[in-house]
């Protein structure tokens, strides 16, 4: 089932009974990347994925975004479905679903965070390189774009059709200027100084081959977080939810079962 709600978010929804869960995309994917997650979760939670403006199906922001926006913008999908979520978040999409815990904690029942890091504020040379993929983007357009970057984002001994498919979810969801407004909030987050905010539970996965934040970056979330458990998973890349579904998707499901006691 599809929805748009203010602000020209289009979102993707399954489940109809359940705790909330909120699915929060990377920064060149879209909500297509949590079909997996949906078909394991969907029958026990109601799944809702967006995405993000300026990407895929949603409308072009007005101006400029910030982290603060984006968590904002997350926050009153919560409040359009009633009250509080728990959020998944892969990659820069767990960078918000962190943003979010802060700033609006009422609404945060818990935290899942795949593959994700402390944004590239962190360092000079990390924000200057997420800076800069704006303008690759603009020179080389969204098919080229993907081809070059998609492949990366998975392990070595990812599947041909899985590359394939990722490369495409890409191609079909990055656009300026939405992606270039997310690749500056990025470079302009670091949130190494409020993770002891957080109060929401929180899992914390990464694949053990992540080529692009790597379990470097998950660690320094999970060692920065009060109530935290941090998961390895093998055999995967960035993408650990796409690459490792059955995996991935167990972790979730005893996490969401600790949490909500269902």
């Amino acid at each position: 089932m599809t929805a748009y709600d203010p602000a020209g978010l289009h979102l993707e929804e399954a489940g109809d009974s359940g705790p909330l869960v909120l699915c929060l995309h990377g920064i060149g994917s879209s909500s297509a990347a949590f079909a997996p997650q949906f078909a394991a979760l969907g029958g026990s939670y109601r799944m809702l994925a967006w995405d993000a403006p300026g990407y895929a199906k949603s409308a072009d922001p007005t101006g400029p975004l910030t982290m603060d926006d984006y968590a904002d913008l997350a926050a009153d999908v919560i409040r359009a479905r009633g009250g509080s979520a728990h959020v998944l978040g892969v990659s820069w999409g767990g960078v918000i679903a962190l943003r979010l815990a802060t700033r609006h904690p009422d609404l945060v029942e818990s935290l899942m965070v795949v593959a994700s890091t402390p944004g590239s504020g962190t360092d000079p040379d990390k924000a200057t390189a997420m800076r800069d993929r704006a303008g690759e983007l603009a020179r080389l357009g969204p098919e080229a774009f993907a081809a070059a970057r998609g492949p990366r984002l998975l392990s070595a001994g990812a599947p041909a059709e899985l590359v394939g498919r990722v490369t495409a979810t890409m191609a079909a969801a990055v656009r300026l200027p939405g992606y270039g407004h997310a690749a500056d909030a990025m470079a302009a987050t670091d949130l190494r100084g409020e993770l002891r905010q957080v109060t929401a539970p929180t899992l914390v996965l990464c694949g053990d081959q992540d080529r692009i934040t790597g379990p470097d970056a998950s660690q320094v979330l999970a060692g920065g977080l009060h109530r935290t458990a941090y998961v390895i998973v093998k055999d995967a890349g960035h993408l650990a939810n796409q690459e490792q579904p059955e995996h991935v998707n167990a972790w979730l499901a005893s996490h969401l079962h600790i949490v909500t006691h269902r």
